[in-house]
């Protein structure tokens, strides 16, 4: 009995990450303003969600008077949901105040602040500031302004804009974010 091999080729495919440097364009001005106007908008986000934060913490008088704040035994939570007006109104005003509900407002509002300040986590930051977003627009519900559409809904599609286009690299961590192992091993961390 004889055996027969067949000669295994060596056929190796082509990296699909390889682009030949003679293909890549070179960057237009208009595309790097527009990385720039990107990376100003998500550092502009995130010190509004970063100084709601603060706010809230310390009570400096914008938003949150000194004997309302965090540290002073207030509730971030309460001064708005108690105000909820609209179809939600039971759910808000259900936990307005609740400790948890004080927690997660606050730790989100530190997180998605700080991730977007260092353009880091962007796919994170863009879904749970999304999420923040879309329960604040639940609780401002009627609308005085505008049947439907206010600036929660805006800022929330501009995350996940800002985190589709990969806005973290441009005047942030997010290039050296990606590299590391953990990211790269969990796509979702970018």
């Amino acid at each position: 009995m004889s055996t027969t091999q067949a000669k295994v080729q060596d056929v190796r495919m082509p990296d699909p990450n390889f682009v030949h440097p003679e293909v890549v364009a070179p960057e237009t001005r208009g595309a790097k303003a527009a990385r720039y106007v990107a990376a100003v908008a998500r550092i502009g986000l995130g010190f509004t969600f970063l100084w709601a934060f603060v706010d809230k913490l310390f009570g400096w008088g914008f938003a949150t008077p000194a004997a309302k704040a965090w540290i002073n035994g207030g509730s971030p939570t309460t001064g708005f949901l108690k105000g909820v007006e609209g179809p939600f109104a039971g759910l808000y005003h259900g936990i307005a105040g609740n400790a948890f509900a004080d927690w997660g407002f606050m730790l989100g509002l530190l997180g998605i602040g700080t991730a977007l300040i260092l353009g880091i986590g962007m796919r994170v930051a863009a879904v749970a500031g999304s999420a923040l977003l879309l329960l604040m627009w639940t609780a401002s519900l009627p609308l005085t302004t505008n049947p439907f559409l206010d600036d929660h809904l805006v800022y929330a599609v501009v995350l996940v804009l800002l985190a589709l286009i990969g806005a973290g690299k441009t005047l942030g961590l997010g290039a050296m974010w990606e590299k590391l192992p953990a990211v790269q091993n969990n796509g979702w961390l970018k």
